[in-house]
């Protein structure tokens, strides 16, 4: 596997919307993300139409991930709220849930958990959207649904080496498809037409300081995933814990008092989302 073409494995999952196993509406809504003229109205009518997706969506934007004070009870007025980039994000969310429930149990959870600790990271450092660090924490590990469903003998393959060896799956990634779900999920990222700094976010968030459109938003995630890990909360395909990047923790510049205020809110948060199920 490892001796596989690049170009070959992303033009593979450039096309994972051809895949028997993508559940119809996940299809749907890549056709109408891809779009690049796809409004507001066209993405709230889009939920509005499906009764199952936009309970999975007002019960996203209600849980502590989103933290808005009251209660949002329709499509129109979240879509209003969260604005087009977050939306989408939130859409790609809740459609990869059972998919990611399917191909890797514990990484929703962890990527719930990346989400809070991210939005409460960019609040405690005054960025004025901290809902999309929630979308950023979200969406971080999509690569590794998007390698799972096209690679699956070989992903378990990787998984059992990292298990095995100690290893980051990060690496044993490297090992067995010669790139990483970061990688992957940022083509992915890129085809879906997200703003460049997400894209940034999904592939450096294991390399914070290589991150030239979104360094402090890159930041932010790595320090949301290994606090989310260190925590024990969910599973990201490994039991390792990296390193927080040296440069990244500068950039962050958070205080004693920051971080403990960031870990007493997350614990609150996390014990809410414990009974948040799609």
């Amino acid at each position: 596997m490892g001796s596989m073409d690049i170009r070959d494995l992303r033009a593979r999952v450039e096309n994972i919307n051809a895949l028997p196993t993508i559940p119809g509406v996940l299809k749907r809504l890549l056709g109408v993300i891809e779009n690049p003229g796809v409004s507001l109205n066209e993405i709230s009518n889009f939920i509005s139409n499906d009764p199952a997706l936009t309970t999975k969506v007002l019960k996203m934007v209600n849980s502590p991930i989103y933290g808005f004070p009251g209660r949002i009870s329709s499509v129109n007025q979240a879509v209003i709220l969260l604005g087009l980039n977050v939306v989408k994000g939130l859409l790609l969310g809740v459609s990869v849930f059972e998919l990611m429930q399917k191909t890797m149990i514990g990484l929703w959870e962890h990527s719930l958990g990346c989400a809070i600790a991210a939005r409460l990271i960019a609040e405690k450092k005054g960025l004025k959207e901290p809902e999309e660090a929630s979308i950023d924490g979200l969406l971080h590990d999509i690569g590794k649904v998007l390698l799972i469903l096209q690679f699956p003998e070989e992903y378990e393959e990787a998984m059992r080496d990292a298990d095995i060896g100690n290893l980051s799956i990060y690496g044993a990634e490297r090992a067995h498809f010669g790139t990483t779900h970061a990688s992957v999920g940022s083509w992915m990222a890129q085809k879906w037409r997200f703003p460049q700094k997400l894209v940034d976010v999904i592939e450096y968030h294991h390399k914070p300081h290589l991150s030239k459109n979104a360094p402090v938003e890159s930041a932010i995630v790595h320090l949301a995933d290994i606090l989310v890990r260190a925590r024990g909360f969910g599973f990201a395909g490994d039991h390792t814990l990296m390193a927080v990047n040296p440069e990244s923790w500068q950039m962050l510049d958070l205080s004693e008092a920051d971080l403990r205020d960031i870990l007493g809110a997350l614990e609150e948060s996390l014990e809410m989302t414990e009974e948040l199920s799609l």
